[in-house]
């Protein structure tokens, strides 16, 4: 039996639980073609899966609360030519990794899982914060009418730093020691893909376009990172959130009447479009 470690990892609302609630039903529902096939849980918590599945089913919002904290998932998967393969991934909230940028600090188990040879970054497509100038912001507040005081000094927090900064800060710290592991397969996974396909680039068009500087990081790391980029929407579109009274969204309502909630899934990698989420694992255990 093969053996393969993946982390995943993402800021906060990056998408990470919402991919493992959709690569659970989907490996588990039986009812799409995909690259790996599940054979059975081994090490983790299927009430866990199971709960966050049936939230992704009925179209709501993932519990934050629930998600919290770092829980292992490891799993058998089968490839087409009957070899099984464990893939262990860590369900880690995003808040873990915004410490280590903004902190410095990572808890140990964290730390842990950090050392795994493989890794699947996720980006959540339509809140990426970019590079602000301050001529621009100034330009910004006086169109607004925003009064602009002279001289007094903007505090600042590193949460406030542009998005693909503090990506590329911790990949960089992924491959410093005590993390560092030699060369690791990644993919970007592009998330809310659905926000972004209006703009008609590819996942890789709208990486370098979006996020230059993670874009030309990876490109010019690869002795360190074979990296493949992938646009992803595995909710298919808004859902309902989770607190009491709060509206109902119209799109969430379409697609629980759906058939089968596997053809949410959506993932993109070039011109090529699937419903496999189990294509990237493949791709990284290959």
């Amino acid at each position: 039996m093969g053996e393969h470690s993946i982390v995943i990892v993402g800021l906060p609302g990056s998408g990470k639980t919402t991919f493992l609630a959709a690569l659970w039903h989907l490996i588990t529902e039986h009812d799409m073609d995909t690259v790996l096939q599940f054979e059975k849980l081994g090490d983790g918590d299927s009430a866990h899966l199971n709960a966050i599945a049936a939230r992704w089913r009925d179209a709501k919002v993932q519990d934050r609360t629930a998600t919290s904290g770092n829980r292992l998932v490891s799993m058998n998967l089968v490839d087409t030519t009957g070899n099984s393969i464990r893939v262990t991934f860590p369900d880690t909230a995003g808040e873990a990794y915004g410490r280590m940028w903004e902190d410095r600090e990572c808890d140990v188990a964290v730390a842990e899982t950090l050392k795994a040879s493989n890794v699947m970054l996720f980006v959540h497509s339509n809140t990426i914060q970019p590079p602000m100038w301050v001529v621009d912001d100034v330009a910004l507040s006086r169109r607004m009418g925003v009064p602009v005081p002279e001289g007094q000094a903007v505090p600042w927090h590193p949460k406030l730093a542009p998005t693909q900064v503090q990506l590329v800060e911790l990949l960089q710290l992924l491959g410093s020691p005590p993390l560092d592991v030699g060369q690791r397969r990644i993919t970007v996974m592009l998330s809310a893909w659905d926000k972004a396909a209006p703009e008609e680039l590819s996942p890789a068009e709208f990486l370098a376009a979006k996020l230059p500087l993670l874009s030309q990081f990876l490109r010019r790391n690869t002795a360190r990172w074979t990296a493949r980029v992938y646009g992803l929407s595995a909710q298919g579109g808004d859902y309902d959130a989770i607190e009491t009274g709060a509206v109902a969204k119209p799109q969430a309502a379409e697609l629980r009447k759906l058939d089968r909630p596997s053809t949410r899934i959506r993932l993109v990698r070039d011109s090529v479009e699937s419903h496999d989420l189990t294509e990237p694992l493949g791709w990284i255990m290959a």
